[in-house]
């Protein structure tokens, strides 16, 4: 019986030895066609005439090196605050660095007589002339060309983006608090006093005292009214509020005497949140609450400070001046003042 079974094996194996393996599989390189000793070497201990492969991601010499590390195509960044300031602020084009523009105070005046009597000359404005300081805002990163050639995501796309929002955050900063060489004077660099409209300088920001050197005093809601009311109806029509977020955090704590917050949430997605009836705009370049600061302002940007800035950003790419370096080169030349002192209005922590 054993023999009967012997041989019906070996006639298989005899069947497949002449018909030969299945012709689908390619021929490696260095192979060679498999006769009746390869195919029963292979048989038993798995070696022979099939080329082993031992490919594997995980063992570099192994074929790792082989396999692509998947890299986003997406570079994310951590976000900067952008100063919101020239979305409120009054945004010109200009043709040259040269630009100014008049701005009237005191207006006409006007009197009573009658019918006989003698009509005195009446003041008239007065003109004053606002020249925004400006500046060049630069910047001028460099990449290989062979960064340029293989990296896996758009570079010259990321560092556009890159540059825009490091120009927002310079330009936003300057708007708030730049010394005026070189770059725009912010509306907290112009001199304060606490004089009313009336007989205070032009170009000379109004300032509330909150009572209290770095704090609110008490009932401090009436000196965020005071100050609103610090500026005349005609500017109030589209006034808002400005201030950092750490500031903004202790005033929406703020209740009135009944119960009710000051700060009102936003109705409808994409409205501004508003305190006592006008909107909150937040721009972290507003100082936190301390002594003497200036950390609160209140006013109509759009009359009271100006932005002037030449044409739009330009980029050069520049690949032959420090090869095989390609230098992407920008500018934007931007200026910005206050326009009119009677728009804004600010609250100083300090006791008077």
């Amino acid at each position: 019986m054993d023999d009967v079974v012997t041989d019906a094996l070996e006639a298989s194996f005899e069947a497949m030895e002449t018909a030969g393996l299945p012709p689908a599989r390619p021929m490696l390189a260095g192979g060679r066609p498999l006769g009746s000793a390869a195919f029963e070497g292979f048989l038993r201990s798995g070696s022979g005439g099939f080329e082993m492969k031992a490919l594997s991601g995980a063992s570099d010499a192994a074929g790792g090196y082989a396999v692509p590390e998947e890299i986003d195509s997406r570079i994310d960044a951590t976000l900067k605050a952008v100063s919101p300031i020239r979305g409120i602020a009054n945004v010109v084009k200009v043709g040259s660095s040269g630009y100014r523009k008049l701005v009237t105070s005191g207006g006409f005046e006007s009197g009573w007589a009658a019918e006989t009597v003698a009509r005195p000359e009446t003041d008239t404005p007065v003109f004053n002339e606002v020249a925004p300081p400006m500046g060049d805002l630069y910047a001028n990163p460099a990449a290989s060309q062979a960064m340029l050639d293989d990296a896996m995501f758009d570079v010259e796309q990321w560092l556009a983006a890159e540059v825009a929002r490091e120009f927002a955050v310079a330009e936003g900063a300057a708007f708030v608090g730049g010394n005026g060489v070189n770059k725009p004077k912010g509306f907290l660099a112009v001199p304060t006093a606490t004089t009313s409209d009336a007989t205070r300088a032009f170009g000379t920001l109004q300032y509330l005292a909150s009572g209290a050197a770095g704090a609110f005093a008490a009932n401090p809601d009436e000196k965020l009214i005071d100050l609103v009311q610090s500026l005349r109806a005609p500017y109030r029509q589209g006034a808002s509020w400005v201030m950092n977020s750490a500031t903004l955090a202790r005033i929406r704590k703020f209740k009135t005497s009944d119960g009710a917050f000051l700060w009102q949430p936003a109705l409808a997605a994409g409205q501004p949140a508003t305190l006592l009836g006008y909107p909150v705009v937040e721009a972290e370049d507003m100082p936190d609450i301390a002594a003497n600061s200036l950390s609160i302002a209140f006013g109509n940007f759009k009359a009271g400070y100006l932005i002037a800035e030449r044409g739009e950003t330009q980029v050069l790419r520049d690949p032959y001046s420090n090869k095989p370096f390609v230098h992407f080169y920008a500018t934007k030349r931007v200026g910005g003042m206050v326009s009119n002192s009677e728009a804004i209005k600010l609250l100083k922590f300090a006791a008077s």
